[in-house]
C-alpha cells in the first residue's frame, strides 16, 4: 500500500495524491479544476450583481443609457463615482469573455503637491520653480502622456501655483482635480444624455460657456476630440495663462495630436490650425512611466511660433538616464515675464 498525502479543503473534500498513480492524478486535477471553476462562478455571479446594483444607482441618478451594462452586455464607461471620489469601470458578459470586470480607480485622500512630487522624484526643485514662474506670468500649458503617466495629478499640482485672487474656472469630464486655496473658483462637469431624453452637455459646450463666466483662466481636464478647436480660441482669445492635458507619445508628438484633435472639430486648412496651435500654446509638458513604475517629467518643450508651415519648438528640459531632468536650453519667449514683472 501507497503512502498517501491527504489533506482536506475549506469544505471537508478529501483529496488523495498518490505519488505513482498518474491516471489517479489526472482524475483528481479535472476534480480540483471543476472545484475551482465553480468558486469562480459563484465569484462571477457576484461581481456581476455588484455591477447592476452600481449601474441602478446610476440609472436612479438620471445618468445615460449607455452606461447600463446589465442592458447592453457592452462596455460601461466610468458607471459609478463612489462618495469617496473613487470612479468605478466595468464590463460584463457577452463583451467580458472571463466574466465580468470591475475596475476601481482610486485617488488619494489629500491632493498631491509639488513638494510631494519633488520628494518622490518627478522633477527636481530647479525645474518646479521653473514651472511656478511661468504660471504666475501667464504661460499656458498642454501636458501629455500616456494612459497612467499622472497628467492630471501634475496638472493639479501646477494649478496651484495659479495666484490666489484669479478667477478659475475647471473644466472635466470627470471631475478628479483637487485644486487648493482658490476663493473664486467654479468647477463644472459634462454631462452625458439620460434615459429620459435630457441632452448631453459637453467638454466643447462648457468651454464655450466658460469663455461667458469671465474667466482669468481655464483649466480643461483633458483635450480628447473637437473640444481642441474651442480651447484653442480660448487661448487666442485673451484667457492666457490657461492648462491642459492630452494623450501623446512626446511633447512634439502633442502638436500633432492637436491639430488631429482640431480637424475633428472643425474643417480648416492644416496651416491656419497650425498658427492658432503657435499662438496659444507656449509650452508642452512631457510626463512618463519609468521602468521602476515611477512617474517623472521627461521633457519640457517651448513653442517658439510658426515659420515655413511649421511650428517651430525648442527643447528647455529633457530627462537623460543616470542625469535625470536636465536643461538644455533657455526660455526663447519672454514677454509674459516681463509683461508680468517677474524672472528666472
Amino acid at each position: 500500500m501507497k503512502e498517501n498525502d491527504i489533506r482536506e479543503d475549506m469544505n471537508g473534500i478529501k483529496f488523495e495524491i498518490l505519488q505513482d498513480d498518474e491516471e489517479w492524478k489526472k482524475d483528481q486535477l479535472k476534480r480540483l479544476q471543476a472545484y475551482v471553476e465553480a468558486i469562480q462562478k459563484k465569484v462571477s455571479s457576484h461581481t456581476d450583481e455588484v455591477v447592476k446594483e452600481l449601474v441602478a444607482e446610476r440609472h436612479r441618478q438620471g445618468l445615460t443609457q449607455s452606461d447600463i451594462a446589465d442592458r447592453t452586455g457592452m462596455k460601461a464607461s466610468n458607471i459609478a463615482r463612489l462618495e469617496n471620489g473613487s470612479r468605478v469601470n466595468a464590463v460584463i458578459y457577452p463583451v467580458a469573455l472571463n466574466g465580468p470586470i470591475l475596475t476601481i480607480r482610486r485617488f488619494p485622500d489629500t491632493p498631491i503637491t509639488m513638494e510631494k512630487l519633488i520628494a518622490l522624484g518627478s522633477l527636481p526643485r530647479e525645474c518646479a520653480e521653473f514651472l511656478e514662474t511661468l504660471v504666475k506670468a501667464r504661460y499656458s500649458m498642454v501636458i501629455g502622456g500616456g494612459t497612467g503617466s499622472g497628467k492630471t495629478t501634475f496638472l493639479g499640482a501646477l494649478s496651484n501655483y495659479i495666484p490666489k485672487d484669479e478667477r478659475l474656472i475647471t473644466i472635466e469630464d470627470n471631475a478628479e482635480l483637487k485644486i487648493q486655496g482658490v476663493q473664486n473658483l467654479v468647477r463644472l462637469e459634462a454631462k452625458m444624455a439620460n434615459v429620459d431624453g435630457g441632452t448631453s452637455i459637453t467638454i466643447r459646450d462648457l468651454i464655450r460657456t466658460a469663455l461667458r463666466m469671465r474667466p482669468d483662466r481655464i483649466v480643461v481636464g483633458e483635450v480628447r476630440g473637437g473640444e481642441a478647436v474651442d480651447m484653442l480660441q480660448a487661448l487666442n482669445t485673451g484667457h492666457e495663462g490657461s492648462l491642459s492635458t492630452a494623450h501623446a507619445n512626446s511633447a512634439v508628438d502633442m502638436l500633432s495630436r492637436l491639430e488631429t484633435m482640431t480637424l475633428m472639430g472643425v474643417e480648416l486648412p492644416l496651416e491656419a490650425i497650425r498658427r492658432q496651435i503657435a499662438s496659444g500654446v507656449d509650452i508642452l509638458i512631457h510626463l512618463g512611466r519609468m521602468r521602476d513604475k515611477s512617474r517623472k517629467v521627461l521633457e519640457i518643450t517651448e513653442v517658439c511660433g510658426f515659420e515655413e508651415h511649421e511650428i517651430k519648438t525648442r527643447t528647455l528640459y529633457r530627462w537623460q538616464e543616470g542625469r535625470g531632468l536636465v536643461q538644455t536650453a533657455e526660455l526663447l519667449n519672454r514677454e509674459k515675464l516681463v509683461r508680468a514683472g517677474v524672472e528666472l
